[in-house]
């Protein structure tokens, strides 16, 4: 009986200790980001404030913190980033300091998942260069390329919707970028239920490779989901659609930081934006309260516990707190590896559930 001869010119991966599979990188565990194989880390990373703020920017993170903490993020296994063109006063600037990153450490591409955002004007100053028409679409993305020094993203949002454009036309051009490998997923930002079923209705005329896999809408476990898009967690727990949540810690109030009015100085993201006001809630900040004797009783932090929390809703998909320094970004990466039990889970609700 003849044998199959093998090919030893590719090293079999079980042959030289590497798994065949695996679902974590780095200690850091993994999920399916909608209906796709494209897996993401549980934890990943926010970089909205990530640019040069000597240029007046608007940006909290300096290049060389921002360059310390992606070190770390690989370390740990954080590689889902997040980004968008417009980020700090629509400067571009978060997608450069990624791009010199990636420039200096080529080998870790393979390892981040990248995800930027398109939509408002940005690159250009006449009519058709804002909303989602097919020019805009395309010419963001060659310059979002541009600026992150990549020949490709991982992710792309639209960043909100377009009341004027055919989402057919929207569509076809994203179609266009994933035939050509620009851009190999698909997903929006801000936008309600009434415009994903527009979306869905379109995707049957196109390729399956359009099909949105991933919202990303505001929500926390204090407030919820924003009531201007009311539904869609569940539109997207129905559609096995991950739901991906910005501002998951409510810019920093969940927290046990404003539980004490004399630790909040300048530098605090609530005080420096004049949000102080959201202190003021006494419901709210009972919950902060009773969540962070609760954190302490199981032997972790008030924001660990919250997005450990928000990890075990039903299709959520990763939680993308932003970090302005390694201590920070260490804190919310062993987040993604606590798993609360029913119980612990039941007491968390119970919390939030009350009036």
């Amino acid at each position: 009986m003849k044998g199959k001869i093998m090919d030893h010119t590719i090293p079999h991966p079980d042959l030289y200790g590497v798994p065949a599979e695996t679902t974590e990188f780095n200690g850091m565990p993994y999920r399916l980001l909608g209906k796709s194989g494209l897996r993401v880390s549980n934890v990943g990373l926010g970089t909205w404030k990530v640019g040069f703020p000597e240029t007046g920017d608007g940006a909290r993170v300096d290049e060389k913190t921002a360059f310390k903490i992606f070190d770390r993020a690989i370390e740990l296994g954080v590689t889902f980033w997040d980004t968008a063109n417009r980020y700090n006063n629509a400067a571009g600037n978060s997608e450069r300091v990624i791009g010199r990153w990636f420039k200096n450490n080529p080998d870790q591409r393979r390892n981040v998942i990248l995800a930027t955002k398109m939509g408002g004007g940005m690159d250009g100053v006449t009519p058709n260069h804002s909303n989602l028409g097919r020019i805009n679409i395309l010419e963001s993305v060659y310059a979002s390329l541009a600026r992150l020094q990549l020949e490709y993203v991982d992710v792309l949002y639209f960043h909100g919707p377009d009341p004027v454009t055919p989402v057919e036309e929207s569509l076809a051009a994203v179609e266009d970028l994933i035939s050509r490998d620009l851009v190999r997923y698909f997903a929006v930002s801000n936008h309600t239920v009434q415009q994903l079923i527009a979306y869905q209705t379109a995707e049957r005329l196109l390729s399956p490779r359009c099909r949105i896999l991933a919202v990303q809408n505001q929500f926390d476990i204090i407030q919820g989901e924003n009531s201007n898009y009311a539904g869609v967690f569940d539109f997207c727990v129905k559609n096995g659609i991950s739901f991906i949540a910005w501002s998951p810690l409510a810019r920093g109030l969940i927290s046990d930081r404003y539980l004490d009015p004399s630790r909040i100085v300048q530098g605090d993201r609530l005080y420096d934006e004049k949000l102080m006001k959201w202190c003021e809630n006494k419901t709210v900040m009972a919950k902060i309260h009773q969540l962070t004797n609760l954190a302490k009783e199981w032997g972790i932090e008030t924001t660990q516990l919250a997005l450990a929390y928000m990890l075990t809703l039903p299709a959520m998909g990763p939680v993308i707190p932003s970090a302005t320094s390694v201590k920070q970004l260490e804190s919310n990466a062993e987040a993604g590896k606590i798993t609360l039990n029913p119980e612990q889970c039941a007491r968390v609700k119970a919390i939030l559930s009350r009036n």
